[in-house]
């Protein structure tokens, strides 16, 4: 008997989607039957309770300070009635006692010896009167400003633990860090204490002059971890819970940029700050920037230019700072700076570190472009006082 159409094509049509829904089924499940389990493994996505972050957090976040700062400023106010009528109708203008402000101040910093030693930003504890010192479980102690130094930004402030066990910070190798890595800034920001946020290092050895700090030197790691007012003087660590900086300071006008001072610049100078000594600050006095035949070219062709720069490669000394070694050798403003020591030289930067490698009251010998002439001046090294001296 002829088995009607329509019966034939549904047995069909349940025939073909039998087949598809049985190799849907099964045929998964036999082509991951060849691939090896080593090689699922390592592509398997790890889900783990604990991040990174929090595990850097877990090892130094709890010798992560915040440190409160009381400054007393002595206001002297002018007197009443300081105009000639009254003085002469009150025999004299009335005095006003000077008047005393108490000025609070916040940031953060972390310890790196069992003893009690802090490291912080100069700029956080300078001229305070009195420093408290808060820890992460709640201690607090009152904290003695060992040392500062406003060029690098850097200081130690001493608490006395009277025997209890302080937590100590990791401390890492910032020569070690490259651009790229992770990086965690902890501190208390506008008042928020054991903040933690996350970036990478956007770059490294970042001018002081580009950073717009050029009254410092320091060779600055850039990062994008969020840094705000407070987090001054706390660590910035690696993915393995190393500090590798000390966070400082943000760019004003941009989001997402800031900067911390290298830990092994802050580990040369700890001894010295933490004795109370003066950091080596070697300088000649002048104020520079980069010089190219090109550039002097375009100065020279300006008819509105202030002088006339020879057209060679150095660099351009713009200003000489009075009272200076520079300016008692001779140096004027329009020098260019062509060689140190007879070898050639043109970047300001280079200047800077051959000036800090010689050390204090020792002679440099400049070769200078003035104008058409060459000359050769022997300028002494001195020490760079800072502006709270």
């Amino acid at each position: 008997m002829r088995m009607p159409w329509r019966y034939l094509r549904n047995y069909c049509l349940t025939f073909i989607l039998g087949s598809l829904l049985t190799f849907l089924s099964f045929g998964p499940r036999f082509a991951l039957a060849d691939v090896p389990d080593s090689a699922l493994a390592q592509a398997a996505i790890p889900l783990t309770e604990e991040s990174f972050v929090a595990r850097a957090v877990a090892k130094t976040g709890p010798a992560v300070v915040r440190i409160d700062t009381e400054t007393v400023v002595t206001r002297r106010l002018d007197p009443l009635f300081d105009d000639p009528f009254f003085r002469d109708f009150f025999g004299g203008a009335i005095p006003v006692p000077p008047r005393q402000q108490r000025i609070t101040g916040q940031g953060s910093g972390f310890i790196v010896d069992g003893s009690g030693v802090i490291l912080t930003n100069a700029h956080v504890v300078n001229n305070a009167n009195k420093v408290t010192v808060t820890l992460k479980d709640g201690r607090i102690f009152d904290g003695e400003v060992r040392g500062a130094d406003e060029v690098t930004d850097l200081a130690v402030v001493k608490i006395n633990s009277q025997g209890a066990q302080l937590p100590v910070a990791a401390l890492g190798d910032s020569s070690q860090v490259k651009v790229g890595d992770w990086a965690i800034a902890v501190g208390n920001p506008v008042g928020l204490d054991n903040t933690v946020t996350l970036g990478i290092i956007s770059t490294i050895g970042r001018s002081a002059a580009k950073a717009g700090i050029p009254d410092k030197r320091v060779e600055f790691i850039q990062t994008d971890a969020a840094i705000n007012p407070g987090n001054s003087g706390g660590p910035l660590l690696n993915a393995k819970g190393e500090v590798v900086g000390i966070n400082t300071a943000i760019r004003a006008d941009a989001m997402g940029i800031g900067f911390a001072i290298p830990i092994n610049r802050a580990k040369t100078l700890q001894q010295t700050l933490a004795a109370g000594q003066k950091v080596p600050h070697p300088y000649i006095g002048v104020q520079m920037v980069n010089l190219t035949p090109e550039l002097a070219r375009q100065n020279n062709q300006d008819p509105n230019s202030a002088f006339f720069i020879p057209e060679v490669e150095g660099i351009l000394v713009v200003r000489v700072i009075p009272d200076t070694p520079a300016e008692r050798a001779g140096v004027r403003r329009g020098d260019v700076i062509t060689a140190v020591n007879g070898k050639a030289i043109k970047d300001g930067a280079a200047l800077q570190n051959l000036v800090d490698g010689a050390g204090l009251n020792q002679p440099l010998k400049l070769s200078l472009q003035r104008g058409e002439r060459r000359l050769e001046l022997t300028v002494q090294t001195a020490q760079l006082e800072s502006a709270a001296e």
